[in-house]
This record gives C-alpha cells, structure tokens and sequence, in this order.
C-alpha cells in the first residue's frame, strides 16, 4: 500500500463563494525555510506535495527540495508532474502517430487499446506548416493558405481522428496562431483547477511542451519547459517527468529601458549575458526592481528565448503586471480572482515588500544600458551592437572571402588583392532584370525581411513600432529594396485587429510587408522559395546573402538554403534593412535610403518615440480584441470541419507518404531483453562543437536528390509536392532518410563536404550518410556518433534521437550535450556517453575509422571503459561518463526507450 507523505496537508481557499484545496506550505517550517526558496522551487514542491501519495514521490525528496543547496552540484532526483502538455503540429503530429502505433502495439500485447489515452490535458496548435509561398500582395495570405491545407491533408485528417479518438486532446487549428502565442493570449489558466475525489484542486498551471520556446509562457510566471515529443508522450501517458533539482540562476534587472531600445535589444543582450554566464540545465529567475517598468509581453519576450541562453527554463514571478496581462487578454474575472488570491496565500505573489529568494548564482542588468541589436550571423547569442553591424558583417565578408575564392570577377572583390572592399557599394555584383528594371544583387544583400515568431509578434510596441517605421517611411518616399522578400507573419489574428485598427497595416502593406500567414514561417525555416532570378545570380556570383528577421533561431542552413547569413533582430529594424537593402550598411550613418530629393534618409528619421508607440498601443489594444478572436479558437475553417473522420478507437494506416505505422514497436516482446554490450560499432557522423538539432533533425526543404527526395518520387511524389521534412515528421521512412541531412552539417570523415555525407567503412566508399547506415545495417554492424562540446544544441526535436535510433545508433560520445537531446538519446534506447574532462576525440587521437567496444552498462555505473580498435594500430582504452542520469533513466534505457517502458507497464496493468 502506498503511503501519503507526512508533509501533505490539505487546506481550504475560498474565491468568490467557491472552496478549493489547496497543499500549502504550512507543515514544511520543521524541515526548513520555504519563504526564500526561488519561486520555481516553490513550484515544484507544492507538485511533490499534491503528488505524495504516489509511489514516484518521497519525504526525502520534499525535504531535498525544502533544504535546497543553491550551491550544490543537483543530484536528486524528483517527480514533476505537469497540469498539461502543450504541442504544435510539427512536433505533434509525430507524438500522436506514435500513440496510434502504441494502441496497435497494446492490442499485440494482450492489451486493451483505450488503455493508450491522454491523462491531462493536451491541446496541439497547428502553426508549423505554412510556408511563404506567395509573398507582396494583398492575396499572400489566401495562396498560402490553399497551398498549406492542399500539401497538409494527410496530417490534418488525421489529426481530425486523433481529435475525435482521444479524450483530453484538442486541436486549434491552422490558420490561427503560433501555439506559444496563442498558450500566452488563451490557453494559459495561470492557476488549474479539477475534480478529483469529490474535491475542486487549485494548484499552479504547469506544463511541458514539444517545442522549446515553450517556455515563454514562463513570462506569465507558469513553470513550462520544451521536451522531446517522446517525453511529452509519456507526460500524456501519465508518466512524471524525472528531473534534477536544478540550480537556479538569479538575474536581478534594476531601471528603465533607454528610448529607442525595444524588449527584442532587451532579450539580445540578456542571452548574450547568460551564455557567457553558463546557465545549461539550469533554471533562470528574473527579480528586481526593474520588473515594474517591463510590460508582461517584455517579460514572455524574454522567457522565450531561454533556450538560446541554454537554461531549462526563464521565469518571471506572479505579480499585478500578471493580473493586468491576464485581464487585457480577456481571462474571466473570477480566474483573476483565484489566481491572486491563491499565489498570495501560497507565499509565491511578488510585491515590493518580498524577500529575495537565494540563489546559486547571480547577474545583474541595468535596463538603461539597453543599446538597439542584431544577433547574428548564425548563432542568437552572438549580438551585435547596431551601431556596430556594418564593421561586423565586413568581417564575415572577410571570412567567408577565405574559405570562398568566386571564380566570377564580376562578383568578386573590388578591392586589390582579393580584399574586401572598404564600403559594400565598391562591390560590383551580378546584375538582375526583372521587368524591364535592372539592379545589382551584392555581397551582403537583405534578400529575406521578415517579421515573424512568436518571440516578438507577441508584443504590440514592437509590432505597431514596425508600423510606425513604415509609415514614416512611406510619408518619405522610400520602398523596400527589390531584391528583398517580405513578408509579416503574426502569433495571432489579435495582432492583425489591432494593426488594421490603427492603419499601421496598410502603412506596412505599402512596403510590402503583406500578411502571409499565422504561423512561424521564417523563423523555422518556412520561408519559401526565393524569386528565381535573385536564386540565379546568387548561384552565378557566389554570393554571401543574408536575412534578417524578428525570430529566435538563425542557425546555418535554417532560414533558407541560398542565405549564408542571417539576423535576429526587432521588427522595426527589420523593416529598417528592408529599405536599406543590405547588411553591409550603417544604417545611422549610410542611411536606409533616399527621398525625392536625393537627402539621405537616416535610421533615426523613421524611428518611433516611445511616447508615440505606447498612445497607439493604449487606444487600441482592448480585452474585446482578444475575447472575439478567439471564441472560437477550436472552430476552424469550412476545410478544416469537412475534412472526413472515421470513428474509431485505432487508425486505419492509409497508403501516405505523410503519416505511416513507425517501426519502433515492431516484434516488442512482453519484457525487456537483457541489455547487451556494443561490440565493433563503426563511427557513422564524427563532428565538432556546436553542432545543433538543426543540423541533425531532419528539417526545411527536401532536396530531390537526396536519399528522402529518391523516396518520394519512387512513391509517385512530385517535387513540388515534397513539402518540407517538417510536415512529414509522421512518416519514419522520410525522416530516417533525412537524419544528418542539413546542408551545413560538416562531417569530419567526409573532409571537404557538406551536408549529408560520410565515409562507408564496409567499402571504404564516401556516400550518403542514410546509405551508409544500410550498408552498415546488411553488415550486421552497430553505430556510434562521436560529437564536440554542446552537442544538441536547439530545439526539442525528438527525430533528433529517433532519426539516429532508426539508422542503428546505438550510442553516442560527446565532450558536452544539451539538456534536452540527451534526454531524448536515452528515451529512443541510445547510450550517451561524455568524453572525461579535458579530453575530446582530437585529444585521444580518435579519427572515426575505430571500431568501439562499449560494455553493458550497470544501473548508477558513472563511468565506464571505451575500447576504439584500428586495423593495424594500437587500440585506444578510455574512460567515458555515463550520461545516464537518474534511475529512471536507466529503466527507459533497459525497455529500449520511454515509449516501451510506458506500453510495458500499462499493457501489464
């Protein structure tokens, strides 16, 4: 019989007339101090108190919490059990496949397949997959639109039956939102509520998500982080999410942003700060006095971008600026209501009278000191001071100029000696004709501007900002360079209401900054082809093009195949390099254009007051906005409600290229095998530093000739039928073929390439890496990947572990991972193992043509010995650490992953 915790107490909260139970702190004084906890830890001890009467949860572990050592390395584990779990299509649409496949699976076993059920909430918000197709007029958004449901029918249907066969499972469907936005603006509750036992609990909105901007919600003060899709299944399932408790950093913010700073210059300079800092696998808490002059839309703008700054999670306290959010963005009254006097009665609302928590380490930040920013030209935290950005980009001219010598004289250097020029103009270009007009495309040329993401389309000064960059722009005479591809890209139809509302909309529109959808677009890769002439002289030329964008991710190869270079920057500056036309500017000094007159038209000419940006914002943001967009939030389109469903409790797998039964739980046994020791496993993808989900996870445009592109058209797919690998995450076959696929990816044993290519050791042949992985798979030969520092770095992408899993990995050696990958590697089976301090392949003289003998791992085994063996040499013997790090890691990794010790445990019940 399991037993409730000592420290569980049940209260009463009355709100409004109605009780609610509640688990406060109240029995907790005996073990330690709850009052200086950070607010996060608060968080997660009232989840383990609400939860100790699960067999998951122990008085050791609420008392780990209540003493919490902000100073010690984290090595207890604990159970966090979210409220809900959060998806958006990309992600989702795998999540729900594998449940399907988890019911036919259960139905193997013995079992019965309703067994195989969301226990909380889950709400999916499709936004990943429109594409700028179409961009620059008034009917953007209607073409793209057509092409997004016309390439999507396959998911959308069967996201329609998982919606009907699941309970707790609910879509927003597309043409909507961006899901973080859309979470922020609707879906957060702030504080849940429920029936359990013929009681009404209260306890705080918590979540996880399959997407690792999920965090923005923490603006709102609600605990949320980004998992992989295999994680969130099991969250789905009913499994806690095991964790560390974590260190968690605090960052203290005092004074005022400076005029002109906007909160995208904010969240630049604090990720730059925080990954300076080192705050990976931790948890950020932002307090001070600053917090009061940050809008709650700066705050979530902020919380976004936490895994840019690498932490789990960037959380604001809940406080009066929470309320107002909540009641500017329509929240019924008595929710309010509830919410304050809950975290007030639970010690969590923050005020100027309370204390600060402690912390394991701290930064500070004067808001004054807020400078307008660029980050770039492919990683979030590399910011750039603006005034700074044209001696910047010469410098990446200047590399990329090193490794690029371009035959083309016409497109190469002006300078002597092969040099980069002084100034962009002394560079001559290609030249373009379009319509009888001609111009130069150069080095450097904006030839993507879009104000996009979540990340700042959320936040109306910065978006009416933009507006108001555009109308003065306009009442000038200036226009948007031709070259440049344009497009506007809100999280909401809220934030389109209130544009129209203020004429800012037609202003942007002028520039051609035309709506071309709700959803994340550019920002994820979706930025559609670029005109064919522009595509054809930056082949011709060798030219280093770049966009600029108001995203969170401008990691190489993401935004657009043709773009070398790319800028995270805030949605006026984006229109700002719109009209300038190229990186290679100042804008300050060089300006963003001409009038009439031939006056040179200055940055600081077109930019917005602060004064002028907030009186537009007051007059014509309003709860209304937001209670009418989204009433009917889960209503959809004509297309989408016709769409046809068939009622039944397992999926009838079609003949599709877009969703098909995974092969994961193929012949399952009832019980785990016993686990088995890795012996002459050949290196298949040996990398450096840095390298990120993006470069592994199958994501963007599908080349016709590479191993997915092959697939598809031997199933009668045409290429302009491929779509992207995003959309077709519920197809195995595709995204298998599309691991390590990215056009960046540099592959140490395929020197001098890039892209998705290896040396196959069966034959000593340089091939696709997916081929290789056959060959390696018909010669009976296991895989390990070998990686530099931060290795998964980026997005919780679950294909990132599941795309390695299916070409046979079966263990990876890396000097440092990301929180969220190696998660992941261990719920898809994969063993991480992490180089020993001070130690890296290079250091080991490790090449990648080794065969590695990796012995069975025991359950709490921290280190274990790595045997490399080549043909003729002296093996190398080393110690590696065990990256498996909690005891329920190691029974995902006995099953075989998360998924099996989940379908195990329940068909057993």
């Amino acid at each position: 019989m399991v037993m409730s915790s000592r420290y569980s107490r049940e209260s009463s909260l009355n709100v409004g007339g109605e009780n609610f139970t509640i688990y406060p702190f109240d029995g907790l004084g005996e073990v330690g101090d709850v009052t200086r906890l950070p607010f996060s830890l608060k968080i997660l001890l009232e989840n383990l108190l609400r939860h100790g009467h699960e067999d998951y949860v122990t008085d050791d572990d609420i008392e780990a919490l209540v003493k919490w050592d902000p100073q010690a390395t984290p090595d207890q584990e604990i159970a966090f059990v979210p409220a809900r779990v959060l998806l958006q299509d990309f992600t989702g649409v795998p999540a729900i496949v594998d449940l399907a496949a988890m019911r036919d699976a259960m139905v193997e076993l013995g079992g019965e397949p309703a067994k195989i059920n969301p226990l909380s909430p889950v709400e999916l918000v499709i936004d990943h997959s429109v594409m700028v197709d179409y961009f620059g007029s008034e009917d953007s958004l209607d073409r793209n639109t057509a092409v997004e449901i016309e390439r999507n029918l396959e998911r959308y249907r069967f996201l329609r039956w998982g919606q009907q066969a699941f309970d707790n499972f609910r879509v927003v469907p597309p043409g909507t939102g961006i899901v973080h936005q859309v979470n922020l603006e609707y879906l957060a509750r702030g504080v849940f509520t429920a029936e359990q036992g013929g009681r009404r609990l209260a306890y705080p909105d918590t979540l996880v998500g399959t997407d690792s901007h999920t965090t923005m919600i923490n603006g709102l003060g609600v605990l949320g982080w980004g998992v992989g899709g295999i994680e969130a299944e099991a969250a789905m399932l009913g499994q806690p999410v095991t964790m560390l408790i974590p260190q968690v950093v605090g960052f203290r913010l005092s004074g005022k942003m400076p005029e002109g700073a906007t909160a995208t210059d904010l969240v630049l300079m604090v990720t730059e700060l925080l990954r300076k800092h080192g705050v990976v696998g931790k948890f950020v808490e932002f307090f001070g006095p600053g917090l009061a002059s940050l809008t709650l839309a700066d705050r979530a703008t902020i919380a976004n971008m936490a895994p840019e700054y690498g932490a789990t999670c960037g959380i604001f306290p809940v406080d009066e600026k929470t309320i107002e959010y909540l009641r500017l963005t329509g929240r019924d009254e008595q929710q309010l209501a509830l919410i304050e006097s809950y975290m007030k009665t639970m010690g969590m609302w923050h005020d100027d009278s309370s204390p600060d928590a402690h912390y394991s380490s701290g930064l500070s930040l004067d808001l004054a000191t807020v400078e307008p920013s660029l980050a770039g030209p492919k990683r979030p935290q590399d910011r750039i001071a603006l005034g700074a950005a044209k001696r910047s980009f010469q410098q990446v001219l200047q590399e990329f100029h090193d490794l690029h010598v371009t035959p083309v004289e016409e497109s190469s250097w002006a300078g002597e000696g092969g040099s980069p020029p002084a100034s962009i103009e002394a560079v001559k270009g290609v030249q373009v004709n379009r319509d009888g007009d001609a111009f130069h495309l150069q080095h450097g040329a904006v030839v993507i501007a879009a104000i996009t993401s979540c990340t700042n389309t959320s936040n109306p000064a910065v978006l009416v900002a933009a507006g108001l960059v555009a109308r003065k722009a306009r009442e000038l005479g200036l226009a948007v360079k031709p070259w440049v591809k344009t497009s506007l890209a809100p999280g909401s139809k809220v934030v389109t209401e209130y544009l129209e509302k203020t004429g800012l909309l037609a202003d942007l529109e002028a520039l051609g900054f035309y709506l071309v959808g709700y959803g994340c677009t550019t920002c994820i890769g979706n930025s559609g082809p670029l005109p064919d002439d522009i595509t054809a002289a930056i082949h011709s030329g060798d030219l280093l093009v770049t966009s600029v964008l108001s995203g969170n991710r401008n990691f190489e190869g993401r935004i657009h195949p043709d773009v070398r270079a790319n800028y995270l920057a805030s949605p006026p500056l984006v229109v700002a390099y719109a009209l300038a036309g190229n990186m290679g500017l100042d804008l300050a000094t060089d300006g963003v254009g001409s009038d009439a007159n031939g006056n040179v038209i200055k940055l600081a000419d077109i930019w917005p007051t602060s004064d002028e940006i907030n009186a537009l914002v007051a007059a014509n943001v309003d709860p209304q906005m937001f209670k009418e967009r989204y009433a009917d939030v889960y209503t959809g389109n004509q297309v989408w409600n016709d769409l046809p469903v068939a009622a039944s409790e397992r999926f009838d797998w079609p003949e599709s290229t877009y969703v098909r039964k995974p092969t994961f739980f193929d012949g399952m046994p009832a019980q785990p095998r016993p686990l088995e020791a890795i012996v002459g496993a050949r290196c298949l993808v040996k990398v450096g530093d840095s390298v990120t989900t993006d470069h592994i996870s199958p994501a963007g445009a599908i080349a016709t000739d590479s191993p997915a592109g092959k697939y598809l058209v031997e199933h009668g797919v045409a290429q302009k039928d491929f779509n992207s690998y995003g959309s077709r995450r519920g197809n195995h076959e595709v995204m298998m073929r599309g691991t390590f696929a990215n056009v960046r990816l540099r592959n140490e044993l395929a020197p001098g390439t890039e892209g998705s290519w290896t040396t196959c050791f069966v034959d000593g042949h340089q091939t696709s890496i997916f081929d290789a992985a056959e060959r390696y798979r018909e010669a009976d030969e296991p895989l390990v990947v070998i990686a530099g520092k931060e290795y998964g770095t980026g997005s919780s992408r679950d294909w990132a572990a599941k795309g390695p899993s299916l070409l046979g990995v079966r263990a990876v050696i890396a000097e440092s991972y990301e929180r969220i990958h190696r998660s992941n590697l261990v719920g898809m089976g994969i063993l991480p193992l992490q180089f020993l301090p001070g130690e890296s392949a290079a250091s080991l003289g490790l090449n990648g043509e080794e065969h590695f003998d990796i012995p069975v791992v025991e359950p709490g085994q921290g280190r274990i010995e790595v045997i490399a063996r080549e043909n003729g040499g002296e093996p190398v013997i080393f110690e590696a650490v065990v990256r498996i790090d909690t005891p329920n890691e190691f029974s995902y990794y006995r099953h075989g992953g998360i998924l099996h010790y989940v379908l195990r445990r329940l068909a057993g019940e």
